[in-house]
């Protein structure tokens, strides 16, 4: 519990360093920021005054951060440029869509990757070859390059799926989102197959495994008790790092299928250059990646008890 506390106070403290560089970042651009609210456009100097005053440009900056900062902590992000409303309003509408992708694309990983690294492992030979060869052209393979393939090959040639959208229902968007979802994960299949093998393998080869074998422990009993779940500490380690790059990746994967998520949002936000959303989804991002390390850090000592709490695996 002391560990808990602690590192949500670390959290915490993070997330305002984070928050006073995301709204520090818009003003730091070239230009006048109220430019960026016009869009460019010649205003007279009544309209500019009024936009200043709207978002009180005036005010000092440190006075302006502390009014966003009030108003974010009471879920008012703002309102935003390009769409004439609440920025809260839009993450409500688009977060459940791309939390939706990426817990499909994490399944999608653990499943196969997971399975491919301990056949890989287990088997060995050809078997191995193939697999390493397979995933090293996963590995090599970005994500916005896995979109445009399997769009062109799964949604327009053979017509299996849909090309674009999110989709209506929850068995219709899960039917939208299946090719996305293998988009996004296939990268990531590849890298965890990889580590999980490495793992095993070297669990493979410890004492502990040789005693067991000598004992007449079942093979599969080895495999299960003394070599994957001694492999399950570096794995989740992983699994935090895979997390956060399924948050990163959603936004060229959900432009690529027209998703409509809040990766696509962050997307058009930057281009229209508004700030408001991009600071606001930009801080949600920031809060997902440290909720997903505060999660693992207290998994691992669950899974591997050789791990005490406040320390990360060595083997990372």
């Amino acid at each position: 519990m002391r560990f808990a506390v602690r590192r949500l106070v670390e959290m915490a403290a993070t997330l305002l360093g984070a928050s006073f560089a995301v709204f520090a970042a818009v003003y730091l651009a070239p230009g006048n920021p109220a430019s960026f609210l016009l869009s460019g456009r010649s205003a007279s100097p009544e309209s500019l005054a009024a936009v200043k005053a709207q978002y009180h440009l005036d005010d000092p900056f440190l006075v302006r951060y502390a009014r966003w900062l009030g108003d974010i902590v009471q879920g008012d992000f703002g309102r935003s440029i390009t769409y004439r409303t609440d920025v809260s309003r839009l993450l409500a509408d688009r977060l459940p869509t791309t939390l939706l992708l990426v817990g499909m694309a994490l399944v999608v990983v653990a499943v196969v990757g997971l399975a491919l690294g301990w056949i890989a492992a287990v088997r060995g030979g050809g078997t191995d070859a193939t697999i390493l060869v397979g995933t090293t052209l996963a590995v090599g393979t970005p994500s916005f390059v896995a979109a445009v393939l399997l769009q062109g090959l799964f949604a327009v040639e053979l017509g299996w799926f849909p090309s674009s959208g999110a989709g209506d229902g929850f068995g219709d968007r899960l039917w939208h989102l299946t090719l996305p979802a293998i988009a996004l994960a296939l990268y990531l299949i590849g890298m965890l197959a990889r580590v999980t093998r490495s793992t095993m393998l070297e669990a493979l080869d410890s004492e502990h495994v040789t005693v067991a074998r000598s004992r007449g422990v079942p093979e599969r009993h080895v495999i299960r008790r003394h070599v994957f779940r001694n492999s399950l500490g570096t794995v989740l380690t992983t699994g935090g790092l895979i997390v956060s790059t399924l948050l990163i990746c959603t936004i060229l994967v959900e432009t690529a299928f027209s998703i409509g998520g809040v990766g696509q949002l962050l997307e058009l936000s930057t281009t229209t250059k508004d700030f408001p959303t991009v600071q606001a989804v930009s801080l949600i991002i920031v809060a997902l990646f440290m909720t997903v390390n505060l999660i693992v850090d207290l998994l691992l000592p669950l899974v591997d008890p050789r791990i005490a709490l406040g320390t990360r695996s060595t083997s990372v």
